[in-house]
């Protein structure tokens, strides 16, 4: 008996035709759907101002593993491994912090320049860049408030920070030739018991608006806002809530980012993914893994991967759902963990593309329940692994666990030169 991958390939393609779904279209599709990968899982979100400075605004990366990045050369040297690991298209998102200049450049200070070293990479690479304006990590974010702060000074650096950022996610879309989502995200918040709460947001309404005020062809830039649950010293009072942000989206016409941890810990963003589009032009999506809150894991293909990877395709909102991931894991390889973590997003995409989805939402129109449940569980069994193999061999990536082997090599060869212990 053959049991060749192609064997396999082609026994996949049949099992899949049998159910009316084309299994090498789902591949070329796949080929169109581009998954934002994050620069900060390479250097535990320190970035490249103030590689000393420690993280504030709830955020931390909990680990110590050797080898973590401590420039510009090894970060792209690292997602350069990371690439050849992962099949089909990528895009990276970089923060503020990961600038690269001469000397000390205020935040509200940044400029296009000191980003033309990522971009010119991006280029040779075929990638687009995202960006953040960074809102934290700073003496000026270190009482918990930027664009909400009382302070009129200090909000108005914010504000200058974020419009700075805008300007520069603009540079990206303009020079690679693809629009550059930029997500705003903000600590500010209360720890214990607060008294005014209404002021505050409209504070950060009013600077907001502010930022946005320039108008920018979203052929290169597009803006997004993120809410929070809580965050560490933040725990009673979340200035951006989700209502907050949801209302603002809407309103402003901006795009809403749903970030898999910033929910209750019975909240599931893939349920939102259909309500909010009602409301909202785009959306975009940072793919985490919460345990027990937002403590940012590696992506796992688990069940809500899964169903956000669905609600995609299903309802193909292709244009207008992007995806980014969001995690930062110190304890493990951080190059396995973006390969890990992207890998498993793509093959989610994979699996939902795979889905007999028409026949699904035919017998549910007909009130065939019995039947629909029965396809949707047997449906799980087709061998959607093979397919997955498939598009590894297609971008001559590593079928299967492979890939582990080129980390080890790495880890041995390139990551001691960096010192012992450094993360």
């Amino acid at each position: 008996m053959n049991n060749s991958p192609e064997q396999a390939w082609l026994l996949a393609k049949q099992r899949f035709s049998d159910v009316n779904v084309d299994a090498e279209a789902a591949l070329k599709f796949l080929d169109t759907l581009p998954i934002s990968m994050h620069c900060w899982q390479g250097d535990d979100v320190t970035g490249f101002e103030n590689p000393e400075g420690s993280l504030t605004g709830g955020i931390q990366a909990t680990g110590n593993y050797p080898g973590k990045a401590r420039n510009a050369a090894e970060l792209r040297a690292d997602l350069e491994q990371a690439f050849k690991l992962i099949p089909g298209p990528k895009r990276l998102n970089l923060h503020a912090i990961y600038l690269e200049a001469e000397g000390k450049v205020e935040r509200n200070e940044i400029e296009p320049k000191h980003f033309s070293g990522w971009v010119e990479w991006a280029r040779r690479h075929q990638l687009g860049l995202d960006f953040n304006p960074t809102c934290f990590s700073h003496p000026l974010s270190a009482d918990g408030f930027t664009l909400s702060h009382a302070d009129k000074g200090i909000r108005q650096f914010w504000i200058e920070h974020c419009q700075a950022s805008r300007r520069i996610s603009a540079y990206f879309g303009r020079e690679l030739g693809t629009a550059s989502v930029m997500n705003i995200w903000v600590p500010d918040g209360m720890k214990d018991l607060t008294i005014d709460r209404l002021a505050p947001r409209q504070r950060l309404l009013e600077s907001l608006d502010a930022v946005i005020a320039e108008k920018i062809d979203v052929k290169y830039h597009i803006d997004a806002v993120e809410s929070k649950l809580f965050g560490i010293g933040a725990e009673s009072f979340t200035v951006g809530s989700s209502e907050f942000f949801l209302g603002y989206a809407t309103s402003r016409g901006t795009a809403l980012c749903l970030d898999a941890g910033h929910f209750h810990p019975t909240e599931v963003i893939s349920d939102k993914i259909t309500s909010a589009m009602l409301f909202v032009p785009r959306l975009l999506l940072h793919v985490s893994r919460p345990v027990r809150w937002d403590s940012d894991h590696v992506v796992l293909l688990d069940d809500e991967t899964q169903a956000i990877a669905n609600e995609i395709v299903r309802n193909k909102f292709f244009d207008r759902v992007h995806i980014g991931l969001d995690f930062f894991d110190a304890s493990i390889n951080r190059i396995a963990a973006w390969v890990i973590g992207t890998r498993n997003m793509k093959k989610a995409l994979l699996r939902a593309l795979l889905e007999p989805t028409e026949q699904l939402r035919q017998l549910e129109q007909q009130g065939d329940y019995t039947a629909r449940l029965a396809l949707l569980e047997e449906q799980k069994s087709l061998p959607w692994q093979a397919v997955w193999d498939r598009y590894c061999q297609w971008h001559d990536t590593p079928v299967g666990g492979d890939w582990l082997s080129a980390v080890r090599r790495y880890e041995t060869s390139v990551l001691p030169r960096r010192g012992g212990n450094n993360a």
